[in-house]
């Protein structure tokens, strides 16, 4: 008896252990702005043309990677009618997220932009901090030998994590030109994206007026969008969803960006619509 007994305990110690590991590695991050079977359409736009659709879902099944469930995220997104002459793009992404800390087990890219193509597969080990990037060769269709990356910060995240966790920002806890940092990890670079809090105000959508929270993500030196802080802005809406309503890029050679048409599956009631 007294053996079992000596048995039960170093069992117990050993699954407290156990546990206290899986929350350092996977923190736990407080979110109640989605869930399974959320989905969302939007109208890409360019200046005042409207040039495809895209369409974010997340996955009714939690699935398991790492050990660990997961939430599966798919975004969509394909230029329509004129455009397709010019610049054809149909575009996916797509990511395995940790349910408790959101951070990436897995993500993935399938591009094809006019004639640029890629695909490839990113892998989070986060107990080693290795990230593995396996991209498709166009002409053999297999994949080269992989590339390995060393995480710099304990918590790296992918732009879906990165997207979610500003989801779950309580913004009412926050300062205009407050700002939010997240370390992310985009093909062969880690990033260190910086976002601020702009406030909120009434925008207007082909789905009506709603109340919105502001945010304006700080671009790094790049050829494409305008520099600023306001370069791109991203229009959340103020209820506990926080869905992206529209997002608007100023570019070099004009705005572009995408706004929403339809949503379904949402975590919450909308509260946000302005009658």
């Amino acid at each position: 008896m007294k053996r079992l007994l000596l048995y039960g305990l170093t069992f117990i110690l050993l699954s407290s252990f156990v546990q206290s590991d899986e929350e350092v590695i996977y923190p736990p991050f407080y979110h109640d702005s989605f869930s399974p079977g959320e989905t969302i359409e939007y109208r890409l736009f360019f200046s005042i043309f409207t040039v495809g659709k895209a369409k974010s879902i997340i996955r009714n099944e939690i699935y398991t990677i790492n050990g660990r469930p997961s939430y599966k995220i798919d975004v969509f997104g394909k230029t329509s009618g004129l455009i397709d002459w010019i610049a054809q793009v149909d575009d996916q992404f797509g990511a395995y997220l940790d349910t408790a800390s959101l951070l990436p087990h897995q993500s993935y890219r399938n591009l094809k932009e006019g004639r640029y193509r890629r695909n490839e597969i990113v892998r989070y080990d986060h107990r080693t901090r290795m990230i593995e990037v396996k991209e498709l060769d166009q002409e053999t269709r297999k994949f080269k030998e992989p590339e390995y990356f060393y995480s710099p910060k304990r918590y790296m995240f992918d732009m879906f994590g990165g997207l979610m966790i500003m989801r779950s920002v309580d913004f009412d806890k926050m300062q205009v030109n407050d700002t939010i940092s997240t370390d992310a990890f985009l093909e062969d670079t880690f990033y260190t994206f910086k976002t601020v809090y702009r406030g909120k105000e009434v925008i207007k959508t082909k789905l009506g007026k709603f109340r919105a929270i502001v945010l304006a993500p700080i671009m790094p030196d790049n050829d494409l969008f305008e520099e600023g802080e306001d370069a791109i802005k991203v229009w959340l809406s103020d209820d506990k969803n926080k869905i992206p309503l529209v997002v608007k890029a100023e570019m070099f050679i004009g705005h572009a960006g995408f706004e929403i048409l339809s949503f379904s599956g949402l975590k919450n009631p909308v509260s946000s619509y302005v009658q």
